[in-house]
């Protein structure tokens, strides 16, 4: 049980063994209670004091990342979950009584919260540390070990991850993998007890695919296209600044970021004027700003600039904020870009954009907005910007979503006590707070008979009191 932790080296002989080692680990000594308190309480002592470690590792692995997005996103987030976490874990682990039918008194019924074994956790790069270890807490709460395998897009990050867990838990506990594609495909292929996998759909149906033969239960935690609907009397303003605040945090590069606005042609121009002017007060001299984080790397630099010239090439209006000039290729900054009338089939209106891409459509109407979103595949977010109640709820009630904020953007997602998760091609499964707990969970029903069973009176030969019982009960 006390076997040092190094991660696993890049390469895929050694999974096998890794996960052996973890599931001989856990089933000569499942944590209890005290164990995954002490475990989350030592992660967090760890995680503060390698904070700047960490954010210096983002920093260096996407070129420039903002500091404070950082400390709110990949650290508030992960220390508040931890605190969620031991506050309510002893109320999450105790068995909850269930009512028994009425024919089967006095016996009593059940739910009982069991470790699953051991876990596994693919996590992307854009925010390699939240999306990392916030399942992880998940998993070490419900009493799981886990292997974890990050994104080698951010490979300092994931060096970073794999000294602070090999500090915190033995390596028979939790095992960090590192490596390349072949080493995700392989992982997603182990006889795992649970996977839960963060990125694109597309990859998202390969990790599925690879788990299906091991009938692996997977968590998928995809993306798609975010709609933001404007009503036509809400303040531009406001909902200019809170789109924008939500669409360029990390440069977009973020799952729930508002993919696209729903909003009246009427209102438009002043959408944009409006989102001009958030650009200019919030991010003076764009280029050089610590605020505004740069594309992860160059491939992903270079697709973003592909789906703008796609969408010029379509008859598309491209306005970047606050000019082309801002745009500064060697240090991957890519400035706010709005696409206007951008046709259907433009790939920016096909394709999850995860950058700082803006596609504005005229939506004449709420309705109209509603109609346009539910012909299309299930985003994993849907944002409302809306006064009236009666309409908020009929788009709430119409829209199907991984989650929803009304009046701003991204919000849900902060909230420990909601689910997180996606619908269809969005994901399936969820986590965060209680629901990781119950994720990472079987619940096992018990049902507990008592010393006398009712069930005795329904017993052959079916004749007088027994064939009375029947009758009367399937009356």
């Amino acid at each position: 049980m006390d076997t040092p932790q190094t991660a696993a080296p890049a390469g895929t002989a050694d999974l096998d063994a890794t996960l052996a080692r973890l599931r001989a680990a856990w089933q000569s000594h499942t944590p209890d209670y005290r164990q995954r308190m002490d475990d989350l309480a030592r992660l967090r002592d760890a995680f503060k004091r390698r904070l700047d470690d960490l954010i210096g590792a983002m920093n260096a692995d996407f070129g420039r990342r903002s500091r404070h997005e950082s400390l709110l996103s990949d650290g508030m987030t992960v220390l508040h979950e931890i605190d969620l976490v031991r506050r309510n874990l002893r109320r999450w682990m105790r068995p909850q009584g269930r009512a028994v039918d009425w024919t089967f008194l006095p016996a009593r019924a059940e739910i009982r919260w069991q470790p699953l074994g051991v876990v596994g956790v693919i996590a992307p790069w854009n925010y390699p540390v939240n999306l990392a270890l916030i399942p992880l807490v998940s998993a070490i709460g419900a009493g799981n070990h886990v292997m974890l395998k990050p994104s080698e897009h951010t490979p300092r990050t994931s060096d970073a991850l794999a000294a602070l867990l090999a500090e915190v838990f033995p390596g028979d506990r939790v095992a960090t993998v590192l490596g390349g594609p072949d080493v995700a495909a392989a992982f997603a292929g182990l006889p795992l007890d649970h996977l839960l996998f963060t990125g694109s759909t597309e990859v998202g149906r390969k990790v599925m695919a690879a788990a299906a033969p091991n009938l692996t239960p997977v968590t998928l935690e995809l993306g798609g296209k975010s709609p933001a609907i404007v009503a036509p009397d809400f303040p531009i303003d406001v909902a200019a600044a809170r789109i924008a605040a939500g669409k360029f945090l990390n440069a977009g590069q973020t799952c729930i970021a508002p993919d696209y606005v729903l909003i009246r042609a009427d209102d438009r121009e002043r959408f944009v004027d409006a989102l001009r002017a958030y650009v200019a007060r919030h991010y003076p001299n764009l280029r050089e700003s610590p605020d505004y984080t740069s594309i992860v790397n160059e491939r992903q630099y270079a697709r973003l600039h592909g789906l703008v010239d796609d969408a010029r090439r379509r008859g598309a209006t491209v306005v970047t904020l606050p000019d082309d000039a801002a745009h500064d290729p060697a240090a991957r900054v890519f400035a706010p870009t709005l696409v206007i009338d951008a046709p259907d089939d433009a790939r920016v209106m096909q394709e999850e954009i995860f950058g700082p891409i803006l596609p504005i459509v005229a939506a004449p109407s709420v309705d109209a907005a509603i109609a346009y979103v539910n012909a299309r595949p299930r985003p994993l977010a849907l944002y409302h910007f809306d006064r009236d109640r009666g309409r908020t709820r009929k788009v709430l009630d119409s829209c199907v979503a991984g989650g929803a904020s009304v009046n701003d953007c991204l919000l849900h997602n902060a909230q420990g006590e909601l689910p997180f998760g996606g619908v269809g091609p969005s994901g399936m499964g969820h986590y965060h707070g209680h629901h990781g707990f119950v994720t990472f969970s079987k619940q096992l029903p018990v049902f507990h008979q008592a010393r006398f069973s009712s069930l005795s009176l329904l017993r052959p030969p079916y004749k007088g009191l027994a064939d009375f019982m029947t009758r009367f009960l399937t009356r």
